[in-house]
């Protein structure tokens, strides 16, 4: 993979951010070579996926990489098998660094599929994968995945499953390898757990494919800073994968919901009390509205499903006194008995060292109702307009060896959907907006493990407008943006893309067309990242750095 100068000065500050931002940093690689003359239509070829985000940086240290799976999935069985650490780059789980990477090729035609990587039970990755061109393509994708260096300390059991169907028509096999790479703490680099970014446990509390619910969860009486991550996605193919089209049981469409229509909300519960809220992120995967749209640029983190994070810190009190818990990750406005949302979780625990139980209590706790309004108006055309406030707050005080640290964690979530509709549905336009603000307060003597504030602000917007004519052609003019501003650093990735084909007829027929660009924007101290990319009838015809 090759960048720019500018790029590479950035590296190193965009690795160190990266941790704060709760972003995992992907980069797609692709063939080096001229641009070939843009086509009038796509053909049976065009280019690897690639995405404008930026490169993880690396130490120049000693490394190490691991196998740690290697299947063709075309069907749903699951490859198995055992993972060791490697002990040539320093101490088993004290590395600086430690750098997953997915290798996969794809040929023929194939719908795009939902996949995970666990290793002790411990979800590792998420992922989908793209669509494939008739003569193939090449993906590749890169995670940080040093925090789970505890996990990956110890030889451990290797799950994987890209569940996929193959046979006459969908011809498409997924051909995967993944390896781990292990950077050593040399040259001035310290291990990741002694700069108290890596947790001293990930505790999983579910399988790759499940929502967890009823889940056992007994903590070290000694912790003191308590994470939970949770990977939440709509899948399937069903209404719950465009889960934000859902209507009210009102409003005539062909996805219903509840009663609360579009809005949806992942919560965590312990012994079943409200203990964290999140906006889930809105995927779209590679066959979502059109699967033109994103021949070349994945809809953001479509092939690196970011987790979804909730600081239950307040609750360690309770967390701590040695018994089992019960934890459930649920996801709020599902219409009850339907399916279609995955999210295993993660516990990751910082221990006090210097103490084997730490006590405290949650002193103060607030969970306002989530206040969600739907208006239908019916006619010619047909609008839902839906908004949702949700508001959490709550305090929490433990007696650690460096003294009483209280955390209050504040949060507050907004959803705001316009979506307008013929009776038809031949003209189905949604837009969406979304935000989860967070503010993570902490006194009294904590060092580097507890700031004494931290803001978390994320937006997620979606702007799609769909048409099919006369002549059965659909057309989707899609913007989509990721954006989040934590601490000080600002990240904007944003989409838009306008495609075009024939529905209902051979590939060959579907006379496809398609425009598409990525621009990706880091910002902060010391930060300057701006990377943008730009296609046409899948080949790549803009590559542009900034900074």
């Amino acid at each position: 993979m090759t960048f720019p100068h500018s790029a590479r000065r950035a590296d190193r500050t965009i690795t160190l951010v990266s941790a704060a931002l709760g972003l995992t940093l992907t980069a797609f690689t692709t063939a080096a070579g001229a641009a070939p003359t843009v086509p009038s239509e796509f053909g049976t070829d065009y280019h690897d996926p690639v995405t404008a985000a930026p490169p993880i940086s690396t130490p120049h240290t000693r490394s190490c990489e691991v196998t740690v799976a290697q299947a063709k999935f075309k069907d749903f069985t699951p490859y198995t098998g055992t993972y060791t650490p490697p002990t040539a780059c320093g101490t088993p789980g004290r590395w600086s660094k430690v750098v997953l990477r997915l290798d996969g090729s794809v040929a023929g035609r194939q719908y795009d599929r939902l996949g995970y990587l666990d290793i002790g039970g411990v979800q590792i990755l998420r992922t989908s994968t793209p669509e494939p061109s008739q003569d193939g393509i090449d993906w590749s994708v890169e995670k940080d995945v040093t925090r789970y260096e505890k996990t990956l300390s110890k030889s451990r059991s290797v799950d994987m499953l890209i569940g996929n169907v193959v046979n006459d028509t969908y011809t498409g096999v997924l051909d995967v390898k993944v390896t781990l790479t292990f950077y050593a703490p040399e040259h001035g680099t310290r291990p990741a757990k002694a700069s108290g970014s890596a947790p001293d446990q990930v505790i999983p509390l579910s399988d790759g494919n499940s929502v967890t619910t009823g889940a056992k969860l007994t903590t070290p009486r000694n912790s003191e800073r308590i994470l939970a991550e949770v990977y939440a996605t709509g899948s399937g193919g069903g209404c719950e994968e465009f889960w934000y089209s859902a209507v009210t049981p009102s409003a005539s469409y062909s996805c219903q919901g509840g009663d609360d229509g579009p809005y949806r909300e992942v919560q965590v519960t312990i012994d079943g009390k409200l203990a964290g809220i999140a906006s889930p992120y809105p995927n779209i995967w590679t066959g979502g509205w059109s699967p033109y749209l994103w021949s070349v640029i994945p809809s953001p983190t479509a092939f690196d499903v970011r987790p979804l994070e909730f600081d239950l810190t307040p609750f360690a009190a309770l967390l701590n006194d040695g018994r089992a818990h019960t934890v459930d990750v649920t996801v709020a406005g599902v219409p009850a008995g339907q399916t279609g949302w995955s999210a295993p979780t993660n516990i990751l625990v910082w221990q006090d060292a210097h103490k084997s139980v730490v006590t405290g209590a949650l002193t103060s706790y607030k969970a306002t109702d989530p206040a969600v309004t739907n208006t239908y108006a019916d006619g010619s055309t047909r609008t839902l307009d839906t908004t949702g406030i949700r508001h959490f707050t709550a305090t929490g005080y433990l007696n650690t060896s460096h003294g009483r640290v209280t955390t209050t964690v504040d949060r507050r979530l907004t959803t705001a959907i316009t979506h307008t509709w013929t009776p038809d549905e031949n003209t189905d336009n949604q837009k969406g907006r979304w935000t989860d603000d967070q503010t993570v307060r902490t006194t009294g003597t904590g060092g580097s493990r507890h700031p004494v504030t931290s803001h978390t602000n994320r937006t997620y917007t979606l702007d799609g407008r769909s048409t099919i004519d006369a002549d059965n052609r659909l057309r989707v003019i899609m913007s989509f943006g990721d954006h989040a501003r934590i601490d000080g650093v600002r990240l904007d990735d944003t989409y838009d893309g306008d495609a075009t084909f024939t529905l209902g007829v051979a590939r060959d027929q579907r006379h496809a067309v398609a425009t598409t660009t990525e621009r990706y924007r880091l910002r902060g101290p010391d930060l300057c990242y701006d990377r943008t990319l730009g296609t046409e009838q899948g080949v790549l015809t803009k590559d542009g750095r900034d900074c």
